[in-house]
């Protein structure tokens, strides 16, 4: 009695391992499947901030090249975090409807007042620095200059017959703050800005540089930091 007993609870035993098996066996994907998508969740949990601070600023609403003029279509506004923003970012589009980019802007970027034409582009810049034009003697240098570039002035004297040619730097390593880029330069009247470009300069740079036109010609050499 007692034997038959046993095997039948030896029976009804390796009936349920063999039932949790065949559940196992079947369904092992979708669990398998169902905790990892746990364990993720359970890591984003963690990891994500309990909060973050964030402000409404002016991004480029696509990629935006130097001399832009912006309006509304290509600029808009979004929520980012305020630890990741630049200083003097800018937060309405009606105040740089109409301004002009000096530099580059990639879609979604924010910008910030330094990167418009204007009293911006000297910001960070050393006290007593000026925005010159120079207008240069061979124009196509302006398709390599981009702004940010450093360039060294030259005005070349004389002309090789009833003068000596004569050559030097008037201005060292200083950098590009503006270029033309077409159509869309506005900043300056069209006659005014073709073939012209605007460089910081110290107030010495910048006396030698106003009066450079009228005694020779002009040509920027690209350098790189620390050059001189």
């Amino acid at each position: 009695m007692r034997t038959r007993e046993r095997r039948a609870a030896s029976g009804r035993t390796s009936g349920y391992r063999r039932s949790w098996r065949e559940v196992l066996a079947r369904y092992r994907r979708p669990l398998v499947a169902a905790l990892a998508a746990l364990t993720v969740a359970v890591s984003l949990s963690a990891l994500a901030p309990e909060h973050t601070e964030t402000s409404a600023v002016v991004v480029a609403a696509r990629d935006l090249p130097s001399g832009a003029v912006l309006d509304a279509t290509s600029v808009r506004i979004v929520e980012l975090a305020r630890e990741a923003l630049p200083p003097g970012v800018l937060d309405d589009v009606e105040a740089v409807t109409g301004e002009q980019l000096a530099f580059p802007a990639a879609s979604g970027s924010p910008l910030a007042s330094a990167m418009l034409v204007g009293p911006g582009l000297l910001t960070g810049t050393a006290s007593g620095t000026v925005a010159v034009p120079v207008r240069p003697s061979d124009p196509e240098t302006i398709g390599l200059l981009s702004p940010g570039q450093l360039v060294d002035v030259v005005l070349s004297e004389g002309n090789g017959y009833e003068r000596a040619v004569d050559s030097e730097v008037i201005a060292h390593g200083v950098p590009v703050l503006w270029v033309p880029t077409g159509a869309a330069d506005t900043w300056l009247d069209a006659g005014e800005s073709a073939g012209m470009v605007v460089v910081a300069a110290s107030q010495k740079d910048s006396a030698a540089l106003a009066g450079a036109a009228a005694r020779g010609r002009i040509f920027l050499v690209l350098v790189g930091p620390g050059s001189s």
